[in-house]
């Protein structure tokens, strides 16, 4: 069955439709990962988007019941250049085309995938629609046009109500901005006692739940749409040991007067190369963001840039000098992507002893 993408600027692209019969709008974006699709079709910061895969062939080896980052995908639709209808691999439980089919969403291949992806890299991120072939383009292209940007995406993917996830070492507080799996699976094989709570959650209430550590997540959207979350970091930054991750680490820069822009085309795949400024050392990161901290807003506040992007010099990592507390932009729990940074929780942790130690002297 044919079907085609419809974008913001006029350019379309004709392709076979897979997955669902239903037409969704959203930014579509690419990702330059090899493997890992089920891992980007379940992350959460994806809300709202239609994802470009640059590999050409995805679905070879399925879906299982271990990979997902979240239960309920919030992607708007796949681009591949090829799927793969028939699986093989000793995981496999369904397939690609199966997974999206159930849950509503859209898939598109057969198309360009790098003019497409060349197109974005030029003009940026654009707004399309994965369509039928007798809708009016022009109309389309109109409405796409007019539409604005997703302010809401965060709400739509945080849980509603908190919840526990016991252990027996150190409690953390996991706010959720649109959280992957592989993060609460890190604190778990630490053995951390985690209580994870949705992004409105007050200063107050965080506090009361007595944590060691507080760790914002990854999420969805421009970090300015969560004026909340800005606040209530505000009000926790020099109480408790904070680590940031992705929109974390952007909204961690919010609240301590730095800014934010977005991105041409951001940055997303399980290949991208930070540097360590104080070593040295390259760690090959996942990524999946589409917004930054801004540089130069760091001039004129107690934070110091404890990481870069290789490629394009943008803020991968942050640190406060006055409070204990630090971020990157990448993922460290590695779904999908190399473990390079898988170190971070265990420094985490380190921090938050540190901490209680600090607290122990002061005290005698």
């Amino acid at each position: 069955m044919k079907r085609q993408l419809i974008l913001e600027d006029g350019t379309y692209f004709v392709g076979r439709g897979f997955g669902a019969d239903t037409e969704l709008k959203g930014e579509v974006v690419f990702n330059t990962g090899m493997t890992g699709y089920q891992e980007i079709l379940s992350d959460p910061s994806y809300c709202g988007q239609i994802v470009t895969l640059t590999y050409p062939l995805i679905g070879n080896y399925g879906i299982n019941r271990d990979d997902f980052e979240s239960i309920t995908p919030a992607i708007h639709g796949l681009i591949v250049r090829e799927v793969e209808r028939e699986p093989s691999h000793w995981k496999n439980e369904e397939s690609l085309h199966t997974f999206l089919q159930a849950r509503g969403i859209p898939g598109l291949e057969g198309i360009d995938t790098r003019k497409l992806t060349r197109l974005i890299r030029e003009h940026g991120t654009l707004r399309g629609r994965i369509c039928s072939m007798d809708v009016d383009r022009d109309e389309i292209v109109q409405e796409l046009s007019n539409s604005g940007w997703q302010h809401d995406q965060v709400e739509t993917v945080s849980v509603r109500d908190a919840y526990h996830a016991p252990g027996k070492e150190e409690r953390i507080v996991l706010v959720d901005f649109g959280m992957k799996h592989g993060i609460l699976q890190s604190l778990i094989e630490r053995h951390c006692d985690v209580v994870v709570v949705p992004y409105d959650t007050s200063a107050e209430e965080i506090l009361r739940l007595r944590p060691d550590g507080i760790l914002l997540s990854n999420g969805p959207g421009n970090p300015e749409d969560v004026p909340q979350a800005i606040t209530m970091i505000q009000e926790l930054l020099g109480k408790v040991p904070i680590f940031g991750i992705c929109l974390g680490h952007q909204l961690l820069a919010l609240a301590s007067g730095a800014t934010t822009s977005k991105l041409r085309f951001g940055h997303r795949g399980s290949n991208h190369p930070v540097r360590e400024i104080a070593t040295g050392k390259i760690d090959i990161t996942a990524q999946n963001h589409g917004y930054t901290v801004d540089k130069e807003s760091l001039v004129n506040t107690r934070l110091e840039m404890t990481h870069e992007a290789v490629n394009d010099g943008t803020v991968e990592g942050l640190k406060h000098l006055d409070y204990p507390a630090f971020s990157v932009q990448y993922h460290p729990e590695a779904s999908p992507g190399p473990e390079d940074a898988s170190y971070l929780f265990d420094a985490f942790l380190h921090l938050i002893a540190e901490e209680k130690k600090s607290k122990e002297v002061q005290a005698i």
